[in-house]
Parts: C-alpha cells; structure tokens; sequence
C-alpha cells in the first residue's frame, strides 16, 4: 500500500546521504481512482498514472501505439516538399548521398534513409564526418564528394539547419533535404526541404522528436506518396516499422522524453529489437550481454555507449556501418571493435575525470551558476561524456572543452528546465563561438581559447537562473510503503509505466525505516554494491547500488551498524537465467 506520507516526513526538511531534497510527486487523488476503476488497474497504478497523464489518455499510456499515437507526417513544414523529392528520386532510381552526424542520433537516422531508399531502388552514398577533421554538421569539400560520385539528391540527417552558407555551395550540383531536430537561429538554408520540428514556423507539436524519429517520418510520407502513384502496385512495400528498432535506440540515446509518439516509437522499437532482425543490433546485443528481453535501460547503457564510442574516438562511420550490415559475419566483426573502441573511451574518460571535477568544485565554490572547464591533453570526442558527469555531480549546467591548436572545442550538458541550447546558439549570435548549437538538455561549441573566461561570463549572465538550483538534483518520490509489500506482482504492475525515460521517469519508492543485514562489494571494479534489506516485521529483500564508489551514501550501507535507514529506489523484476522475481534498485537513502 502506498502512503500518503510526503518525503518531508522522512527528511525532516533536511537531505539525504547523496545531500538530495526528497520532493513529492504529486497526483489527483479523485483523478487516480476514476482512472484504476475504469481501467481496472490497481490503486496504485492508476496514482501514477494520474501523475504522468490526463485521464482520457492513461489507455494510450499503458498500451502506446502508432496507430493511436502517429499523426500525419504532413503536419510538419517541408514534409510534403520532402517526400515529393524523395519519392522522385526512387521513380528515376538516383542515387542520392546521406549526410549524418557520429553519434547514435545521426547513425540511426542515417541508417533510417539508407536502409529506406535502397530498399525502394536507390543507389545510397553514405559520409558520416569525422569528429576531429571535420568537426559537426555539413562540410563543402564532404557534400562535394557526394555530388562528384553522382548524388543528385543529398539529405542530411541530425545537422543542416544552421549550416545554410555551406549548404549553398551546392547549388547547381545537387539538391538537398535537411531532416533535422535542432534548434536554430536566423534564416532556413534555401534547400528543397527543412523538415525539422524544432524550427520556429513549424506548429506541428512534435518537438520531442529526435532526427531518428523525423527519418521514419519522411520515409511514411515518401512511402504515401509513392502509393498514390502506383509504384507498389507491381512490386512488394517495405515494411517500415522494422525501422523502428533504429528509431527507439535513437530516441532513447538522444535522451528525448519519452512521453506520445516517442512512447509508441520506443515499445514498438524494442518489439522489433527482441526479434533480432537487424545483424548489427543482434551482434552488438551479444557483445554487451543483453540476453533478455530489451528494455530502455539496453538501449541507453548497452548499446548507445558502443556505437557512439566510434564517432567519439575513432572511425566515425562504425556505428553506421553496423547498423547498414546485412552479414552476419560483418557484424559480428564490427560490433567487436565497437566493443573494444568503448574500453578505450572509458580509459581516456577516467584520465580526464578528475582534473575536470577539480575545476568544476573551484567554480562552484565561487558561485558561478554554469561550469566551464578546459583542459590542454583532454580528448574532444569525450568531453560530452565528463560535461554530462559534472552536471549531474553539481546539479548545474556544464561545459567542457579540449584545447589545442589555440582552439577549444567542446560539448555542454545541461539540467531540467535550463535551455543550454539556446544560450550556446545566443553566444554563437553574438560573435563568441566561431561555431556552435544544439537543443535544451546538450550543445556543442567551438571558440578561440583566449575566449573562454567571457563565454563563461556570458552563460553565468544568460542562465543565472541556475544559481538557485540545490546543490543536488531533487529526487521526486512518487510513493513509500512497508518492505513487506514489495511483490513481484507489484513490480510486474509498475513495469507497465515502461517504457522509463524523461517525461516518464522510473517511479521513485520510497521504503521506510529498514536495515541493512549484509552488504557487499561485487563486479570487477567493486563499484557496485549487493545490499540485503530488512524491514519492520522481518521482511527481507535483495537490492542493488550502482556506481557506488566511496560515496557517503555507500559506505553508509557498508557499515552494518544496525542503523535504520528509508531507502528509496526502483521495485523491479528482474530476469535471470529464465527466472524472474522481485529485487530492488537503491538511488538513494536517509538516516531513519
């Protein structure tokens, strides 16, 4: 049973042993009980329910489908302009270039159009830039590549909107469609098409789309339009929602909210990934030891890693490469070098680690409301990585850059409801950057070394905001109840909410006043701990802490003093070797 208890009643409005606020979620509690009655859920689900959607949406909710979800792909601009192109380019069999980007967003929606437009006859070039050499976004002497080996159509996909000059250099050699999701400044590149959620004429209501989800798009406008023609009448249709595997890994790795059309993208995704259809995901799944059914967490922390790993500190076309593999021998093979590029980036991302919280802590310590860093030996293809560490450390936006050459290039990470994005495209506008954009959450950028200080100053003034955020992320609890309670049926009940991302986070439980009867070190670096909880009447049950270090909050648990404390975390049911039952995932506790 959950209480009606608030955190502040655990707490005492004090922190936690991470020095967290535990703040209450809140729900409607005559809204939470229409909701279980109608749909004949259990009380608690419908509480949670209530707090994540109106009550004439809780079907979709729970059941999210494309054919409740999916809105006509004309409702965004351009979309017609580009799926007219698109489909003209299949009837005269063009070969048309795909210009990506080196992360996970850019790869998949790459392999989206490739995979799309050779299936309906195309011959497909693919250049995906290299993170070093050419930097992020369109390049001339790249997009005249593509044109000389015959591309009369170039779509670029996860970059475009901002790179209008360079976009004009082809004009007269080929045409060119921008399917993008990033937020930008000033006049749209004078392309066929711009189909991009984010610009700001576009009233479409779907800008939690990743470039992923914007690719699948395109190809069911470009499929409709091909329909009305004919074209299939002679030949077989593709199936596109054998795509959307590519299009949940994207979605769920550019940390899109998971909320509408992205919850029908992701469930339907992870259906066609389980199926292992796609050689390069089923290789990479074996790598990373995913052997159940997977789950947002698979996409966010297995796979994302490895294919972004590439574009970070090496080749950047491996991630797309694999995704493209029609062999499984191919696969295999790339998803092992994956595999080993992500060792290596892990290495490079320690070495740097420390240096850059050291810088971090003195710029807190002196009241700056954003953090910016640089370092002279540090690696630009992980400094999003270590910006994405200090921000959740600091609970603040952060920046990161490595210098060299008397440039500094990095990538910027930010908190909920700070929009780094647009100040890294303001400070762009006013002359600081010699490049730069991105979205709310994360931003790249580039600028002369000596410039640093006055970007930092102008972000301080920008998002001085920020500067009222606690000094650690507030952990919304959503419900407490006696460790006797916690039963796989439970469990199985919120697993329901899933898919579990932002927009619809994991629901944070709260379990009073239990103590820890054996706690141990466990995993090749002891960086996890095996906690076994005990409450009020003798109940036990089997927990986890991740990424557990030498924190407060860890050696807390180790100590075995008989304390009491009130664990919150996330009821599970865990899968193993075909067995499933009830364990718990500890985020964070308090002295009882």
């Amino acid at each position: 049973m959950v209480s009606e208890a608030g955190p502040e009643s655990f707490l005492g409005g004090g922190t936690s042993l991470s020095g967290r606020r535990w703040v209450w979620r809140e729900s409607e509690l005559l809204l939470a009980q229409a909701i279980a009655q109608k749909l004949e859920l259990p009380e608690i689900l419908g509480r949670l329910l209530a707090a994540r959607c109106k009550p004439e949406l809780a079907a979709d909710f729970l059941d999210p489908s494309l054919r409740a979800l999916m809105p006509d792909p004309s409702c965004m601009v351009d979309m017609d302009a580009a799926a007219t192109r698109l489909a003209r380019a299949v009837t005269t069999c063009e070969t048309v270039g795909v210009f990506g980007d080196y992360d996970v967003d850019g790869a998949c929606s790459g392999a989206v159009m490739a995979t799309g437009l050779r299936q309906l006859g195309c011959r497909v070039l693919t250049h995906v830039p290299h993170r070093m050499t050419e930097g992020y976004g369109p390049n001339a002497p790249a997009l005249a590549g593509l044109a000389a080996q015959g591309a009369s159509l170039i779509v670029c996909v996860d970059c475009g909107t901002a790179a209008a000059d360079i976009l004009a250099t082809l004009e007269g050699h080929a045409d060119v469609i921008v399917l993008d999701h990033h937020a930008s400044q000033g006049a749209m590149p004078r392309v066929v098409a711009v189909v991009n959620p984010n610009r700001p004429d576009c009233g479409s209501g779907l800008r939690m789309l990743c470039a992923a989800g914007v690719a699948f798009m395109a190809m069911v406008a470009t499929h409709r339009m091909l329909r009305r023609t004919g074209f299939f009448a002679n030949r077989p249709e593709p199936d596109l929602k054998l795509m959307l595997d590519l299009v949940a890994l994207a979605t769920v790795c550019d940390v899109m909210p998971l909320i509408g059309l992205n919850r029908a993208f992701v469930t339907a995704g992870l259906k066609v990934l389980s199926k292992r259809g796609r050689p390069g995901l089923a290789a990479l799944l074996d790598v990373a030891r995913v052997t159940e059914f997977p789950t947002a967490m698979s996409l966010g922390w297995a796979l994302g890693p490895r294919i972004n790993a590439a574009g970070r500190i090496s080749e950047a076309d491996i991630g797309l490469r694999l995704l493209l593999a029609e062999e499984e021998l191919e696969a295999r093979s790339l998803a092992a070098t994956l595999d080993s590029i992500n060792r290596t980036r892990q290495t490079v991302e320690a070495k740097m680690l420390d240096a850059a919280m050291a810088q971090a802590q003195v710029q807190i310590e002196a009241g700056h409301p954003t953090v910016v860093v640089a370092g002279p030996e540090w690696h630009a293809g992980v400094v999003g990585i270590v910006a994405g560490r200090i921000k959740e450390r600091f609970n603040r936006p952060a920046c990161v850059a490595a210098l060299a050459d008397g440039m500094a290039k990095g990538s910027g990470r930010s908190v909920p409801g700070v929009d780094l994005g647009a100040a890294i495209i303001a400070a762009r506008a006013h002359g600081l950057l010699t490049s730069g954009g991105g979205h709310a959450m994360a931003a790249g950028f580039a600028l002369p070394a000596h410039d640093i200080e006055a970007f930092h100053s102008f972000l301080d003034e920008r998002l001085q905001a920020a500067a009222l955020l606690p000094k650690a992320a507030d952990l919304r609890v959503e419900g407490a109840m006696a460790l006797s309670g916690c039963s796989l049926d439970l469990a199985q009940q919120l697993h329901r909410l899933a898919p579990f991302g932002p927009g619809n986070e994991e629901p944070m439980i709260v379990l009073p006043r239990t103590r820890v009867t054996r706690a141990e070190r466990i995993g090749a670096e002891g960086n996890t701990l095996r906690v076994f909880l005990e409450g009020e009447g003798g109940a036990r049950l089997k927990s986890v802490l991740f990424r557990a270090g030498e924190t407060r909050l860890a050696q807390a648990l180790l100590a075995r003093d008989g304390a009491m404390f009130h664990v919150a975390g996330h009821l599970r049911a865990e899968s193993w070797n075909g067995r499933v039952s009830v364990g718990f995932t500890i985020v964070d506790a308090a002295h009882a």
